[in-house]
């Protein structure tokens, strides 16, 4: 694209430590090696350029250099089925021997058989009794060896690779990109807050504290004389849609100058986002490729992208081919 880009010779990760993520970054002349040199890439690296130049009109002090990403299908991949939902129904198979009754009461009974058009069926209400059943009454430092055990040994159906293997290298580059240009970047999805906090810091270098989901409510418990904070069976934040910008205000109490996701789950936060007095940026993450991942949008049962698409062409929302934007999808594709 004809830039030179001579970044930071150390990256710090979110402000808080200086650590080697994704990629190194030091004094490279393309900081987006897996992305083709489109117009969307172009985008990326101008709206980075305006908000950090001094003198710029855009110009955005570095405490307010705020970036919020979607995980599930715009940091990982989020198919066959959400990665968080394959976990929980593992749960319910290791659980099992400790409940008969599941043999025979339904969703269980449909978990245990691996049928899950009759889980899926169900609706909501039986997803949540799956997940309730599964997933509370543990600790949290309980919840996060659950969760590293499971990544652990987990692998996704198509590829057989590690769950934490199917990230985005691209989003990995982005992620250090923006770091090393002094913005914080968070996670803000619907997925368990307590499912992504245990793994995103080794995986995206993003820390626990920097991490909004949808969460349990906690209790504050003595277990054997020790202090110890319990997941209750009971929701006490959905971050998802409307839920977004909400999580946004309670959590990080800015308003990013950038949001990135994939469906109509990050409508809100995207509109809540770029409706700011200064500048502002929205990507979309298209899943255009079905050869190398997948290609959904506005009839997929996950990642659905269909309201958020249109509001992105009328509001000229930068929204990402993946079949043509990006040169590599996984970091295991490198050469």
């Amino acid at each position: 694209m004809g830039f030179i880009l001579i970044l930071n010779t150390s990256c710090k990760n979110n402000d808080s430590s200086t650590k080697k993520v994704g990629y190194p970054i030091a004094f490279v002349a393309d900081p987006l090696p897996s992305w083709n040199d489109t117009e969307h890439k172009k985008a990326i690296v101008t709206f980075v350029e305006q908000v950090t130049r001094e003198g710029s009109p855009n110009f955005v002090p570095p405490a307010e250099r705020i970036a919020t990403f979607d995980n599930d299908g715009t940091l990982w991949s989020e198919q066959p089925m959400y990665f968080q939902y394959t976990f929980t129904f593992d749960r319910v198979k290791a659980l099992a021997p400790q409940h008969p009754e599941w043999k025979k009461k339904q969703p269980f009974k449909a978990v245990l058989e691996g049928d899950l058009k009759t889980v899926f069926a169900g609706g909501g209400n039986a997803l949540n009794e799956i997940i309730m059943a599964s997933n509370a009454d543990y600790t949290t430092e309980e919840f996060a060896q659950i969760v590293k055990d499971w990544l652990d040994t987990a692998k996704h159906p198509k590829t057989g690779r590690p769950y934490t293997e199917m990230v985005f290298q691209p989003m990995l580059e982005l992620l250090a990109y923006l770091r090393a240009n002094g913005f914080k970047t968070y996670i803000v999805s619907g997925g368990g807050v307590e499912f992504m906090r245990p793994w995103t810091e080794r995986v995206y270098g993003i820390p626990p504290e920097q991490v909004i989901g949808t969460s349990f409510r906690i209790k504050f418990e003595l277990r054997n004389g020790k202090p110890v904070l319990v997941q209750l069976p009971e929701f006490n934040f959905i971050d998802d849609n409307e839920g977004k910008p909400v999580g946004i205000n309670q959590y990080i109490g800015r308003r990013p100058i950038a949001a990135f996701g994939n469906s109509d789950g990050d409508l809100q936060m995207f509109q809540w986002t770029t409706a700011g007095s200064g500048a502002s940026f929205a990507l979309i993450i298209h899943h255009t490729d079905a050869e190398r991942e997948w290609a959904y949008d506005s009839t997929s049962s996950y990642g659905r992208l269909d309201k958020a698409l249109d509001e992105a062409q009328a509001k000229g929302w930068t929204v990402v081919d993946m079949k043509n934007d990006w040169k590599i999808i996984y970091p295991f594709e490198k050469k």
